[in-house]
């Protein structure tokens, strides 16, 4: 079984996502979580049936950071009533039954009339447990730029932009993104991840799964944690869509280490699975997290135990720990 944890392992490091059902291994379930809280004779926010529906319980947005060869930003001038001759990135919400990466070529199509081939995520941000933003770049591969005549309810115009701050912004957050797509596509502060696009994978529920990475002391080798409630697999929880992310993040790490968690870092996403198909509009992250401490110095508190990994899998999943080597994930206080 824990040949099967190493291939998992590989799928997600490669970009392909999991190859097991997140619904049928979650460690630490929206009901469990509401049990604990009226536990403390608290009213869950959330009914332990919650379940995500695109524009309706939860909201997925997709943004465009496209550069070229000048370092000009492709910009959207809005044309929505309450943010009219405002300047923005193209984004907009995913509809019902579409994936990301239609969703953000869709977008970028109606909004700036240019055709976008997505190649990487670059961030993916997050409010409350129920409001996802996944922000790509990518080439423009055909179409022509809308111009002021060809003004509709999508935009009324859009232009190739060096100073973004020369405009009457809609939101000042999108130069975060911006920066983000400038340093990805001239690969400053490198190494940097590979292409990371979201992967069409169907999921009733928002979930979050884990690849807690340590080092032992003993014999310098990379272990991760592995859940045993079920059969062997990567810890994973369900994102309380009432609840910040780092709240989730921390209320899943005391069940599986207790209160007293070691100093550990969360680097950065290597996967996104989506699909906007099935019951639910669910989605899975997964984020990878190191250790400080070595593995002598953590003791775990519920049903999980270390995994040693063999030696090439071990330097493949060390090299993604440095900066830029996952995408990031922003958590919106």
């Amino acid at each position: 079984m824990p040949d099967v944890i190493e291939e998992e392992i590989r799928h997600v490091l490669a970009g392909q996502g999991s190859s097991r059902t997140a619904d049928q291994l979650c460690d630490y379930t929206l009901e469990q979580q509401n049990e604990a809280i009226e536990a403390n004779g608290i009213k869950p926010a959330v009914s332990s049936s919650y379940v995500p529906v695109c524009q309706k319980t939860v909201t997925y947005i997709v943004a465009a950071v496209l550069i070229n060869g000048d370092d000009e930003v492709l910009m959207i001038q809005e044309a929505k009533p309450s943010c009219k001759g405002k300047w923005y990135l193209p984004a907009g919400r995913v509809e019902p039954h579409e994936n990301l990466i239609d969703a953000t070529r869709r977008e970028v199509l109606e909004e700036t009339g240019l055709l976008m081939e997505p190649k990487s995520l670059i961030m993916v941000e997050c409010a409350s447990g129920s409001w996802f933003r996944f922000v790509m770049t990518g080439i423009v591969i055909g179409g022509s730029l809308k111009t002021p005549d060809q003004a509709n309810q999508e935009s009324l115009q859009a232009a190739w932009v060096r100073e973004v701050t020369s405009l009457p912004l809609r939101s000042s957050d999108i130069f975060t993104l911006i920066q983000k797509g400038r340093d990805y596509m001239s690969k400053v502060n490198g190494p940097w991840h590979s292409s990371v696009l979201p992967v069409e994978k169907q999921h009733d529920k928002l979930y979050l799964r884990l690849i807690i990475c340590i080092k032992k002391k003993a014999t310098n080798r990379l272990h991760v944690l592995m859940s045993e409630k079920t059969t062997l697999h990567l810890p994973i929880c369900e994102i309380n869509p009432s609840k910040n992310l780092h709240s989730t993040l921390h209320r899943f790490m005391v069940e599986i280490f207790g209160e007293g968690i070691p100093q550990h870092k969360p680097h950065g996403l290597l996967s996104v699975e989506f699909s906007g198909q099935g019951e639910g509009d669910g989605v899975c992250l997964t984020l990878l997290i190191s250790f400080r401490p070595a593995l002598e110095e953590v003791s775990i508190s519920g049903k999980y135990i270390w995994h040693e990994l063999p030696q090439l899998l071990a330097e493949t999943l060390a090299n993604r720990l440095p900066r830029n080597m996952s995408v990031c994930l922003n958590v919106v206080r």
